[in-house]
């Protein structure tokens, strides 16, 4: 019985790879709006009642496919942390820098699925909260473990700010001053922003490659943070 079970448990698993695949495929073809079960249980000579057993509905495959996406840019992101792991703080900010854009540009329709436009009618629940902030926490721990120097003076933080820095440093940054952290958390913004920029087209004919660029920003970013 145990040897039969786990047969069934690895049909099971490679079944859900398959669909997995399948829906990546249509998502890369058609965008996340457009991707149904029916489809996917169609290309797959499967019946829709038979998917049905592996994904409820169209969100919970929405769902594995975001996990899975945040799954491999929070691995690549580890990767480089481990390959650089006697690095300078800067070479392993650069590092993960450039994984998570090695990544995306690998995986274009993947990041566009967790970082582009949201999905009409679909709210991510609360089991996509952990994968999604394994990037950032990366970059965070790159921050926290690293003696910071001193840093030019800057503008002090406005309204609700300061209390919203304070409380996030408490819960996911003990001893880090909030400044530090409002810096760290900007140079995340940039860095998905200036990957999705890229990925959409907005700086050919002028940044073209961006390779530069975006090495510059990942040194800017450092050097403002006090790496």
């Amino acid at each position: 019985m145990p040897a039969i079970r786990t047969a069934r448990e690895r049909a099971r698993e490679e079944l859900t790879r398959e669909i997995k695949q399948e829906a990546r495929r249509q998502l890369a073809a058609s965008g996340a709006q457009q991707l149904s079960l029916r489809a996917v249980a169609r290309e797959l000579g499967m019946a829709s009642s038979a998917l049905y057993r592996y994904f409820a509905s169209r969100d919970e495959l929405l769902t594995a496919l975001i996990i899975d996406a945040y799954t491999e840019l929070g691995d690549a992101a580890d990767q480089a942390l481990a390959a650089t792991e006697d690095g300078t703080p800067r070479e392993r900010w650069r590092a993960v820098w450039h994984a998570a854009r090695d990544w995306a540009r690998a995986n274009p329709h993947e990041y566009g699925l967790v970082f582009g436009t949201p999905i009409p009618g679909y709210a991510a629940p609360q089991a996509t909260i952990e994968p999604a902030g394994r990037l950032p926490l990366a970059l965070l721990g790159i921050v926290r473990e690293a003696p910071l120097r001193a840093t030019p003076a800057e503008p002090a933080p406005p309204g609700d700010l300061p209390g919203q820095l304070t409380a996030l440093a408490a819960a996911m940054a003990p001893g880090l001053p909030p400044l530090a952290l409002a810096r760290a958390v900007s140079a995340w913004v940039q860095l998905i922003g200036l990957i999705g920029v890229e990925l959409h087209g907005h700086l050919v004919g002028g940044f073209e490659p961006a390779d530069d660029l975006f090495a510059w920003t990942a040194e800017q970013t450092a050097e403002a943070i006090g790496l």
